[in-house]
């Protein structure tokens, strides 16, 4: 096995052009994500690449989400919902009026009634927005609408429901409970510019272990998005079957989840909520080892602001705790001789330290084979406002982000 090196520039712009002039021909980037962090980003993502490859979270328990996994026992789907949408063709390609229906949610504030005669006029074809769709991808939606109607419990909450979710979830359950063959249908629909799927479909519950002792069942409860944010580091994740009580249990991903992670032409760790989004993502059985394998750029990309979960942990201890969970992960017989092992290649930050939390030793990780790479990543737009508390702004540059992650393949 022989190793090839490179002189890296970035941005690289003629690398970037000629992946914007062909992305049909672009890389294969893969992502560990799970919620919105890098919706932005995708949406430039798509100008370069439509090669893109992105794992989800199944584990969500929070919004709409959370009324369809009580309902039918199913992975969350909201968060690969969304991704579908943001690499949606946004251009003639694509299909407008499927992806407007697509992003439309009920009313928060109507009664059940009025939601269900709205739904009822989805489902027959009636409401403007299922009749802007053309044959024959209208009877098709209507299909897993309808699909959804029937299954659907009496005490169902309609309120504020994602369409696109009833839809995905109509799908499902018309596809024997498995996910891939509606995402794949409708990724055909809107010319999704790139390659989406659950991680795993298991119908588990993110278990967030505190420092504290105390033990929470659920990701809502460990985002602070829906409920406080915790007031204690998470000492440890796992999964639970049940979301009322524990039952530890373990999920394995596919064959071709375990293909696509091998392929891939550079795995990137994004910004996100660290655990639920990120070390989530890397849980199940075979995703470590597959990472392992792959002897291509992985890269990871701390996030800037404050991240509620990541309550306790500079930004130096987030690249360690990452490192940590892809070693303890793995099941290979080296997998614990080294914390590094080349599970981890480089580290992308802005140049400005004071975006960072602590001291980060770019010494320090170049002597261990992890290159910290420096790059203007944040635009005046993003930066806090002189009038507010903040001095750190929230996100990268969505384009900046993308030339600079591409450049590296």
């Amino acid at each position: 096995m022989h190793t090839v090196k490179r002189t890296i520039k970035i941005p690289d712009h003629v690398r970037l052009e000629r992946y914007r002039k062909a992305p049909d021909l672009g890389p294969n980037v893969l992502f560990f994500t799970g919620g919105t962090a890098i919706h932005q980003f995708c949406r430039r993502l798509k100008n370069y690449t439509h090669n893109s490859t992105h794992l989800m979270t199944p584990f969500d328990s929070g919004g709409s989400s959370a009324e369809l996994r009580k309902a039918f026992s199913m992975p969350a789907i909201g968060d690969l919902r969304a991704r579908l949408m943001a690499l949606a063709d946004e251009g003639t390609k694509g299909m407008p009026e499927v992806y407007e229906l697509f992003i439309y949610r009920l009313s928060k504030k109507a009664y059940q009634a009025e939601l269900q005669q709205e739904l009822d006029a989805l489902i027959q074809g009636r409401h403007p927005l299922i009749a802007a769709v053309s044959e024959p991808m209208r009877q098709l939606i209507q299909q897993q609408l309808a699909s959804f109607g029937k299954h659907k419990p009496d005490n169902f909450d309609l309120r504020g429901a994602s369409i696109g979710n009833l839809i995905l979830t109509g799908g499902y359950l018309n596809s024997d409970r498995q996910i891939d063959p509606i995402v794949y249908l409708f990724s055909k629909l809107v010319a999704v510019r790139g390659s989406v799927a659950l991680t795993v479909e298991d119908n588990h519950h993110l278990v967030a272990e505190l420092e504290n002792g105390d033990t929470l069942i659920g990701q809502h409860l460990i985002t602070g998005k829906e409920h406080p944010p915790i007031n204690s580091p998470i000492n440890n994740i796992t999964l639970s079957h049940a979301l009322n009580e524990r039952h530890e249990v373990k999920s394995t991903i596919s064959q071709d989840i375990q293909s696509k992670i091998e392929q891939a032409e550079l795995i990137c760790f994004p910004p996100g909520s660290f655990y639920s989004s990120l070390l989530a993502n890397l849980m199940p059985t075979g995703v470590c080892d597959a990472i392992a394998v792959n002897g291509n750029p992985k890269v990871y990309v701390p996030n800037l602001g404050k991240d509620p979960e990541s309550i306790g942990l500079t930004t130096e201890q987030s690249i360690n705790k990452l490192l940590e969970f892809l070693n303890q992960n793995r099941s290979g017989r080296d997998a614990k001789s080294s914390p590094y092992n080349g599970m981890l290649t480089h580290v992308l930050l802005d140049q400005h330290d004071e975006y960072y939390t602590g001291n980060i030793s770019t010494e320090k990780w170049q002597q261990s084979g992890i290159q910290i790479i420096r790059a203007d990543l944040v635009s005046e737009e993003h930066l806090p406002s002189p009038s507010s508390n903040k001095h750190v702004p929230e996100k990268y540059d969505p384009e900046k982000l993308t030339q600079t992650l591409l450049s590296l393949v």
